[in-house]
C-alpha cells in the first residue's frame, strides 16, 4: 500500500465501534506499567530553580495586558518547563501513589518527552538537554563544541509510543499525537507567561532524530524508542538555521544512556509500526510564514473574568473524571470558552499554530443558561460553515443563537435532550452525558490527508491545542473538562450525516461540574525538593 492508503486503513481499523473496540491488551498489569520519568544515566544533571509562585500575572491578563517579554536566562527557561511540562501535583490513594503534570495525557501516562537546546545562555552550556520533570532538572545529553554566540532557545518534543500502546493498544498512535497537540499548548501558555512567542520550525522527523539524539541507537541499545514530534523555537531569540543546529549536533560531545521503562504485558501491534512508517517525513513539511497565514479574519476576543494567577490555573488543571450533573454554566462563560478556540494569530495558543484552522466543533449542550439544550456547531474558519452545512443532516437549521456576541460563528443544528446520545457516542461514559457540553471535533480529513500523509499526526496536533484551551478555559470558569479518547467514530458521522470520509470525529472533549474524589489526596509537585533547594 502507498503511505496514503496505509494511514486511511489504520484510521478505519482502530475505529471504535458499538459492536466492537479497536484492538488493544485483554488485561492490564497496573503493578508493571512503564515508567513514566525517562532518565538518561552518565549526563550531567542541573537542578532547576523553582519558580511558578513568582509569577503573578492573571488569567485575564494573560490576554488583555500581556506581559512584556522577559530576559532569556535560566531562572526564565526553568519556569517555561515547570508550567509546561512540569509536576503539578502528586496524588495518593492508600499505598498507590502517582504524579500529575501541567500537559495532560491520555492516562496519564505521558509518551511526550521535552528537550531543549540553547547557546548564550548564563549557567548553561551550549547544546542539547532532556528535560527531568520527576526532579525538575536538565540533563545535558550534547555539549557543543562552538564558541558561545547570541542567545539562542529551542524546544523539541518526541514520544515513547509504548507507554500508550501498553494500555490502548492500537488505538495508542492516535492518543500519542493528541498529547503532543496538549503539550505544544502547554508550552505557548507558559512561555506566554514570559512574554515569549514561540513558532514551528520546519524540520523533518529524520532531521528531529538527528538534533535530539533519537537515531544513537546505542544510547536506546535496552530502551524504548522515542519518535521525534516538533521543533520549536523562542521567537524572541536569535534564529539558528537547521543546519547550523545540526552540524553542531553532529561535532558535539554526546552521553547518557536511556533507561528501560519495563511495561507488562508486552504486546506488538504491527498496525502503530505502519502508521508510524507512513506518516515518517524525510523532508520537512512547509509552516505558513506569519505574515501569510491563512487564518479567519476574527475580532478582539471577548474578555476573561478570571482574576487567578495564570501559574495557579495552569498547575491546578485537573481531568474530571466525574459530573454532577447538575451545574449549569452561565452563558458568559460558554461564550469566553468557544471563543478563545478561534484563530487569533496574535493570541495564546494560536500565535504559535499559524495553518488555517482543520478541526471544527460538533456541541451536546446539555446545561447552559439561556440556551436550548441539544446539537450546535461551531466553524472556525468562513469557508467551513457551508463545507458543514452541506454535509450534515439537510433537517439542521444552521441558527445563530440568540444574544451570541456576533464575532462567535456559533449555529444551533436542533434542539433536543442530547444527553443520552452524548453518552451512547462517547462509549456510553457517563462524563459525556452528566456534563454541561461535550464536544465532537470534526477534521477535515480527506483534504488535509491529500497534502502529505504526516498531516495525519498535525490534524490531531491541532485537536490537542484546542483540548488544552478547552482544559484551562474551564477551570477560569470554575468549571473543569476532561478529554475523551474513546468514542464510536463511524456513530458520530452518522448522527451528523456524514456519508464518506471528507470528515473524521479526532476527538472528543467534555466540560462540567466536577465531582472530587475526597478519598484521594493531593500532595505537592516538588516538596522534597523545595527543602533541599
Amino acid at each position: 500500500m502507498s503511505a496514503l492508503a496505509q494511514v486511511y486503513a489504520y484510521h478505519e481499523r482502530t475505529k471504535h465501534r458499538l459492536d466492537r473496540y479497536a484492538a488493544s491488551p485483554p488485561t492490564l498489569d497496573w503493578d508493571h506499567q512503564p515508567d513514566p520519568f525517562r532518565r538518561f544515566a552518565g549526563c550531567e544533571t542541573l537542578a532547576l530553580p523553582l519558580r511558578a509562585d513568582d509569577s503573578a500575572t492573571t488569567w485575564q491578563d494573560l490576554f488583555a495586558n500581556p506581559p512584556a517579554p522577559q530576559p532569556l536566562n535560566l531562572p526564565n527557561l526553568a519556569l517555561l518547563l515547570e508550567l509546561s511540562l512540569g509536576l503539578a501535583a502528586w496524588k495518593q490513594y492508600g499505598a498507590a501513589r502517582w504524579a500529575l503534570r501541567c500537559n495532560p495525557s491520555s492516562g496519564n501516562l505521558h509518551p511526550s518527552e521535552g528537550y531543549v537546546i540553547c547557546t548564550g545562555i548564563a549557567g548553561l552550556a551550549n547544546g542539547l538537554y532532556h528535560y527531568a520533570p520527576a526532579i525538575h532538572a536538565l540533563e545535558q545529553r550534547c555539549r557543543w563544541a562552538a564558541a558561545s554566540r547570541d542567545s539562542a532557545l529551542y524546544l523539541g518534543l518526541s514520544s515513547v509510543i509504548w507507554r500508550e500502546a501498553w494500555k490502548y493498544g492500537e488505538r495508542a498512535f492516535r492518543y500519542v499525537q493528541l498529547d503532543c497537540g496538549h503539550a505544544l499548548g502547554a508550552f505557548s501558555y507558559a512561555a506566554a507567561l514570559l512574554g515569549w512567542r514561540l513558532e514551528l520550525v520546519p524540520c523533518s522527523d529524520t532531521q528531529l532524530s538527528a538534533l535530539l539524539g533519537l537515531d544513537r541507537r546505542a544510547d536506546f541499545a535496552a530502551a524504548e524508542a522515542e519518535s521525534p514530534d516538533v521543533l520549536l523555537r523562542v521567537v524572541t531569540t536569535e534564529a539558528l538555521s537547521l543546519d547550523e543546529l545540526l552540524t553542531a549536533s553532529r561535532q558535539g560531545a554526546w552521553q547518557g544512556q536511556a533507561n528501560h521503562l519495563g511495561g507488562e504485558p508486552q504486546f506488538d501491534w504491527a498496525a502503530i509500526d505502519e502508521v508510524a512508517a507512513a506518516t515518517h517525513t524525510e523532508q520537512a513539511l512547509p509552516v505558513p510564514p506569519a505574515d501569510e497565514a491563512a487564518q479567519t479574519a476574527v475580532a478582539a476576543p471577548l474578555p476573561s473574568t478570571c482574576a487567578l494567577p495564570a501559574a495557579v490555573l495552569i498547575r491546578t488543571r485537573r481531568s474530571a473524571q466525574a459530573f454532577d450533573a447538575s451545574t449549569v454554566l452561565p452563558r458568559a462563560a460558554f461564550y469566553r470558552i468557544l471563543d478563545a478556540l478561534l484563530p487569533r494569530p496574535t493570541q495564546t495558543p494560536w500565535s504559535l499554530w499559524r495553518y488555517s484552522p482543520r478541526l471544527h466543533l460538533v456541541l451536546f449542550v446539555h446545561r447552559v443558561e439561556g440556551l436550548a439544550p441539544g446539537l450546535y456547531a461551531l466553524p472556525r474558519h468562513d469557508g467551513a460553515e457551508t463545507s458543514l452545512g452541506n454535509a450534515f443532516n439537510a433537517q439542521f437549521d444552521w441558527t445563530t443563537p440568540e444574544d451570541c456576541p456576533p464575532s462567535l460563528p456559533l449555529r444551533h443544528l436542533i434542539s433536543a435532550n442530547a444527553q443520552k446520545a452524548a453518552r451512547t457516542l462517547s462509549c456510553h461514559q457517563d462524563i459525556a452525558a452528566h456534563s454541561c457540553f461535550s464536544v465532537a471535533l470534526l477534521g477535515e480529513f480527506a483534504a488535509t490527508l491529500a497534502q502529505h500523509p504526516a498531516e495525519y499526526r498535525r490534524l490531531y496536533w491541532e485537536a490537542g491545542l484546542i483540548g488544552q484551551v478547552l482544559y484551562l478555559e474551564a477551570e477560569a470558569a470554575s468549571v473543569r473538562g476532561t478529554g475523551i479518547g474513546c468514542f464510536f467514530d463511524d456513530s458520530v458521522h452518522q448522527l451528523l450525516g456524514l456519508q464518506d470520509p471528507q470528515w473524521q470525529s479526532l476527538y472528543h472533549f467534555t466540560v462540567g461540574g466536577a465531582v472530587t474524589d475526597t478519598r484521594i489526596q493531593t500532595l505537592p509537585p516538588y516538596a522534597d525538593l523545595e527543602r533541599i533547594r
